[in-house]
């Protein structure tokens, strides 16, 4: 038997949009850990750690995603010309989104609420117009260039869309910071848009991931993980509408600013009863992957950020509640989350430290069978 050895890689042409996920996931883990209740939330400092942490990572990484289109734009246009790695293009801008509201819920302790509102607003402005850009560029990119089949429907598909539903629940955080009238009512409004916006499509969109389930079978083992990207729209809604009900009175005029807490609830409830009985299916999958031979690979991030929404969404129900159920629903979601950023975060630094996650594809080992008479060769493993 011969096999071919892996080529040998920069270590920077096969960094794909993809990796944008770890800095979702790790501001996440400081936002949700701030939004608990008390005395839940414990101490402010280290999430404000987290924040850190999750800013430093963004940096690093829109850093060596600059160098990449710069020295690997071949490898770049193939990943928007990919239908398995175009979704990805999502993330960026939800990372942008999700490190900027963190300054504002975690990272002012560290840095000051002027420099956190200057920092969200930029890292806001630029998440939003990218998350809007995915929006439209990858569903069209899809339609006109790539080539799928339903049974290629997957949970990735999702990520361009829940964009701006993520800048519709961090939008509401920079209202107060504007000036009163047209100003704070006009960005409210807008997130109330961009909630719409982002709930119809991925309403258009859900139905064709849940049908390939039922219809083809489970996902493959590595994209498994993937199935818990569709908490990420719902928890992320529930979140937006009861954010931007927060915000409304004295941004919107009566009775609007009453009916949107209304609304919160009579639309928070229902789907997140919705989210946990995916949540439900999801592990089930994840399990069963585990139990098959599912190792670690970049998709487990789809374990945290996803989560971080239910349980931002739990706690912004309990507030409009007044219900235990919801506290404690946010409190144990939150303790998921931080076993599943552990899990995450532990592979990727393996990964790395290897050089495994940031390899080329692995060629086709090639079997050589010496038989009377003739050769057979190209088994592919």
């Amino acid at each position: 038997m011969v096999t071919a050895a892996p080529p040998r890689t920069l270590p920077l042409r096969h960094l794909g949009p993809n990796w944008y996920a770890s800095v979702m996931g790790t501001a996440i883990l400081g936002s949700a850990g701030v939004a608990l209740p008390a005395p839940a939330n414990g101490p402010r400092g280290v999430f404000a750690a987290v924040w850190l942490l999750s800013l430093l990572l963004l940096v690093a990484l829109l850093a060596a995603r600059a160098l990449h289109w710069a020295r690997h734009r071949d490898q770049a246009r193939a990943h928007l010309l990919d239908p398995a790695m175009a979704p990805f293009h999502g993330c960026p801008a939800m990372a942008l989104l999700s490190v900027g509201g963190g300054a504002l819920t975690t990272g002012r302790d560290l840095i000051g609420t002027r420099a956190a509102v200057a920092l969200d607003t930029v890292l806001f402005t630029a998440g939003t117009a990218a998350g809007l850009a995915a929006a439209v560029a990858v569903p069209y990119l899809m339609a006109v260039r790539h080539r799928v089949e339903p049974a290629q429907a997957s949970p990735v598909w999702l990520l361009p869309l829940v964009a701006p539903m993520v800048s519709a629940a961090l939008g509401p955080l920079l209202v107060p910071h504007l000036p009163p009238g047209q100003p704070r009512e006009t960005l409210l409004l807008a997130c109330l848009a961009l909630f719409g916006l982002s709930l119809l499509a991925v309403l258009l969109t859900l139905p064709l991931v849940f049908a390939r389930l039922i219809t083809c079978g489970p996902l493959p083992l590595a994209l498994t993980p993937t199935l818990f990207l569709v908490l990420g729209p719902l928890g992320q809604s529930a979140t937006a509408t009861g954010l931007i009900a927060d915000a409304a009175p004295g941004v919107v005029p009566a009775p609007y600013d009453r009916g949107l807490a209304v609304f919160a609830v009579l639309y928070g409830v229902p789907v997140m009863g919705f989210a946990l009985l995916w949540l439900a299916w999801a592990t089930a999958h994840v399990v069963r992957a585990r139990r098959h031979g599912m190792g670690f690979a970049l998709t487990w991030w789809a374990f945290t950020f996803p989560v971080g929404t239910c349980v931002t969404g739990a706690a912004v129900l309990a507030r409009h509640t007044g219900l235990a159920v919801y506290e404690a629903l946010a409190v144990g979601l939150y303790a998921v989350l931080v076993a599943a950023w552990l899990a995450a975060a532990r592979g990727t630094v393996r990964g790395l430290v290897s050089g495994e996650l940031l390899a080329g594809p692995r060629p086709a080992s090639v079997v050589l069978v010496p038989a009377t008479g003739r050769t057979t060769s190209g088994a592919v493993r």
